[in-house]
């Protein structure tokens, strides 16, 4: 399918740009490209293969064939789409075999400060797409088509578009000189590390960003240009690597945004139907995103085809629909998946009174084939009662001509104070299972975090409820219910025990070098303080492969304690744990 991938043994990736390895500051060629892209792909139409991978940079880098068949079918808008010119739009495939290679210690690093909402995909490719479409004569079938796609694991959908704005109009004018040069641009980066601000330079234009941190303040979304001074040109600031304008995705399902926000709080499995992959993968992302900060832990597709190699996975009807949203164009789809719970269908934009036409909520049984009418098609009963003030004000700010992004400021912060609201009480009741600090001691097992029960948490809800920081009535107890048997609690679970446990682990460390070392060793054992040597070796290991919240004073603690306990050893023993 492509020339060059099969042409080319897997070698070091010195093919693009004139600098060779020993000039380039990473030990690992494209180390600092891949701290961004995976790969880089070009798509094309070929009239006997129809869509076909023409160039992989860096060349060497592995994709699977179903992979590749993959990137190729999801690179181009179909047929019922009819676009013409240029469009953008994203995808998401599963990575086919497993992790191919070791995930760099940088990697890891940037996981464990980002947000989780943010951290790199593991499983998955994320697909960032520049499509054209324009006549031309000397084609035979008349036109000219052809994709850029930018293959990542990290969701900075804002700025992968950005990136592709710049550089796919100059590639389809030059074509590869163009992109051997963008590529090593990129690999000049520094590595994306949360809580930095970025000045990024490319084809001659500097991206100024800031990478999301943990610490940052949830409203705290916007960039304002900053250390710039001597930087020419003056670089191009982007408020955001990754937010959306979620006004303008939500437009059509206003009148339903707490609906769909409870149907992805509940992991539902949710088919939405576009007139175009930009549509299609902007509302997908758009509801993703709309749990911010909650993780979404669900598999979502923000465009899908009837080519993917999943298809038969999700259109069965021998079980139930997988916990997934899929974005799709091809009305042909609504037949083969109309037994899905919940299916969104999105019309053109239309406007009505100065906001675009609302979408009507309707029974399933209404649901037909191609004929299908915009519409939310679904039997889901929200549990909590419509935010009607929250609509009034977005449509008298649209009526008045507020800015977009004044109104999706207000979306957000309605969206965000909403998963606040529901998380909160559950956040206070998990932390009331970590044992106490006091009950942390130095030379015994450190004591269990408790277990999570429903029911006691359900009974907190009285006192600690979300009615504390929230307006909205309605049946929240239900809503929890539900929420206990989806892949968010599961994931959210997961997560806020994992950090305890560590945490934890963290406690114990301190308590072990606070303590008097001398006075433990006078009545014990070599064997007990050869075990105590072996178990704070483990320790210091774990705090720095887990990256536990313990300070750099802890750890010389811990290796002063290893230092005196060896020390007060036979030479024989020293040996033995101190080998030359």
């Amino acid at each position: 399918m492509d020339a060059l991938s099969r042409a080319e043994p897997r070698r070091a990736r010195g093919r693009l740009g004139a600098q060779s390895a020993e000039a380039r500051a990473p030990a690992v060629p494209w180390a600092r490209f891949s701290a961004w892209l995976e790969c880089v792909c070009v798509v094309t139409f070929d009239l006997e293969l129809g869509q076909a991978l023409e160039l992989v940079y860096p060349s060497d880098f592995r994709l699977t064939d179903k992979e590749k068949s993959s990137i190729c079918y999801l690179s181009f808008p179909d047929s019922h789409s009819g676009c013409l010119g240029d469009t953008q739009f994203s995808f998401r495939i599963r990575q086919c075999g497993g992790q191919r290679s070791p995930w760099p210690a940088d990697d890891r690093h940037y996981d464990s400060g980002a947000p989780v909402s943010l951290q790199r995909e593991a499983a998955h490719y994320l697909g960032y797409v520049y499509f054209r479409q324009v006549k031309d004569s000397s084609v035979k079938r008349g036109y000219f088509q052809k994709s850029l796609v930018l293959v990542s694991r990290l969701p900075f959908v804002r700025l992968f578009q950005a990136l592709l704005s710049l550089i796919a109009p100059e590639y389809f004018d030059k074509l590869a000189p163009c992109l051997e040069a963008v590529c090593s641009e990129i690999d000049q980066w520094p590595a994306p590390v949360p809580g930095r601000t970025l000045n990024l330079p490319v084809v001659g234009v500097v991206l100024q960003v800031h990478i999301p941190s943990r610490a940052d303040k949830p409203e705290s979304t916007s960039l304002k240009q900053r250390g710039h001074e001597n930087l020419l040109p003056a670089p191009l600031v982007l408020s955001s690597v990754h937010e959306l304008d979620l006004f303008r995705c939500f437009q059509p399902v206003l009148a339903h945004v707490q609906t769909l926000w409870e149907l992805m709080l509940l992991g539902e499995p949710l088919l939405v139907l576009a007139p175009s992959p930009t549509v299609s993968s902007e509302m997908v992302l758009a509801l993703t995103r709309c749990l911010q900060p909650l993780k979404f832990c669900c598999d979502y597709r923000p465009y899908f085809t009837i080519h993917d190699s999943e298809f038969k996975e999700f259109a069965t009807r021998t079980q139930a629909p997988p916990n997934v949203v899929l974005g799709v164009t091809n009305p042909f789809l609504i037949k083969t998946l109309q037994h899905w719970p919940h299916i969104l269908r999105i019309g053109e934009p239309k406007m009505s009174g100065g906001l675009p036409k609302q979408v009507k909520l309707k029974k399933p049984s209404r649901l037909k084939t191609l004929d299908t009418k915009p519409g939310l098609y679904t039997t889901y009963t929200a549990h909590l009662h419509r935010d009607k003030a929250l609509l009034t004000r977005l449509l008298r700010g649209l009526r008045r001509g507020r800015p977009a992004d004044t109104l999706t400021t207000l979306l957000r912060g309605h969206l965000l104070e909403l998963t606040q609201s529901f998380v909160i009480p559950l956040e206070h009741y998990m932390a009331g299972l970590m044992p106490l600090q006091k009950s942390v001691a130095p030379w015994k097992t450190p004591p269990q975090i408790r277990p999570f029960h429903q029911d006691d948490f359900l009974r907190s809800l009285e006192c600690t409820g979300p009615q504390l920081t929230c307006v909205l009535k309605g049946d929240w107890l239900g809503l929890y219910r539900r929420f206990f048997k989806s892949p968010h609690f599961d994931g959210w679970y997961r997560q806020r025990r994992r950090e305890m446990a560590h945490k934890l682990e963290a406690l114990h460390l301190e308590a072990i070098c606070e303590a008097d070392i001398e006075t433990w060793m006078k009545d014990k054992s070599e064997v007990e303080v050869v075990d105590l040597v072996l178990k704070l070796r483990e320790k210091l290991v774990r705090a720095q492969s887990h990256q536990l919240p313990v300070k750099e004073e802890t750890l010389q603690r811990a290796r002063l304690h290893i230092e005196t306990a060896i020390g007060s050893l036979p030479k024989d023993l020293q040996a033995v744990l101190c080998p030359p």
